[in-house]
């Protein structure tokens, strides 16, 4: 018996957005790796993210550790994109806590 080694090719798609997806699921890329630089092992990152397979997680935590500088900067950037959207919503969404004190005070 010989055993064949193949590359592999990590299990990461860009969605129509430009965020990064893992497998065939819904879950970015952040998500594992941030949970991953938080501690997570692959087998608990999986129990959060249920869709994923640990071959997935396992080849995606692998695909960081070869690629930090990139991966990271993908996340900065991620990262100023989630503040930049909070930051309009904040603009056009009223102040939520007075409307909440307004109520509180008719009852």
């Amino acid at each position: 018996m010989t055993l064949t080694i193949e590359q592999e090719i990590p299990p990461l798609s860009e969605d129509a957005t430009g965020a990064i997806r893992v497998g065939n699921t819904r879950v970015l890329l952040e998500m594992v790796i941030r949970s991953f630089q938080d501690g997570a092992s692959p087998e608990s990152i999986v129990g959060r993210y249920s869709s994923l397979s640990l071959s997935d997680v396992y080849l995606t935590i692998g695909y960081y550790l070869r690629h930090r500088d990139a991966v990271e900067a993908y996340l900065v950037e991620r990262e100023q994109l989630a503040e930049s959207v909070h930051q309009r919503l904040s603009n056009v969404q009223p102040d939520l806590s007075l409307i909440r004190s307004r109520l509180l005070a008719q009852q």
